[in-house]
């Protein structure tokens, strides 16, 4: 508490996302994806196509948060540049749910997928399997895209000074913790 009425900052930290919450996000996809046909089948209705807008789309912005993961890693990480706190937090934001969401694409279109892999001699059916697999390799894209900014917003570590500044230092940064 004393730290925050002097106007230091607290010292708080986000962890990097855990790979554990992006299999929970690409099984929900799945489960999404294969009660999608399932409910469609129970109702007698056609299961939806899936235009080539979608995994074109979702490419575009693989591509968009790839870029802006690189210039962010040659800012912070390279250059070591300072960068806004409102901006380094988006990109954080941003980071976090394209990792998410592209696992969670990825999971939805291959639930979908796989429902159609047994009828594969019929047209319709393998134009899902297709344009879903791409969907499916756009969504792991996106979402190696997101870790990778995610990663990049990270505060580079300083050299460590405490060997060379005493004890005194020590205490201090421990008191930050």
């Amino acid at each position: 508490m004393a730290q925050q009425s002097s106007g230091q900052p607290s010292g708080g930290s986000v962890k990097l996302t855990p790979f554990r919450a992006l299999v929970i996000a690409a099984l929900f996809g799945g489960l999404a994806g294969w009660l999608l046909v399932v409910t469609a089948n129970a109702f007698d209705l056609i299961p939806p196509e899936v235009p080539w807008t979608a995994p074109i789309g979702l490419i575009l912005v693989a591509a968009l948060v790839g870029a802006l993961a690189y210039s962010t890693h040659q800012r912070i990480q390279v250059r070591h540049e300072r960068m806004e706190a409102q901006r380094a937090v988006a990109f954080l934001v941003l980071g976090k749910a394209s990792a998410l969401a592209g696992a969670l694409v990825a999971g939805g279109y291959f639930g979908f997928a796989l429902m159609f892999l047994t009828r594969l001699d019929a047209a319709a059916p393998r134009d899902r399997v297709i344009r879903s697999a791409i969907a499916v390799v756009a969504g792991v894209v996106l979402c190696v895209m997101g870790l990778l900014l995610e990663r990049a917003c990270k505060v580079p570590t300083e050299p460590d000074d405490s060997a060379a500044a005493g004890e005194g230092d020590d205490l201090e940064a421990d008191t930050r913790d």
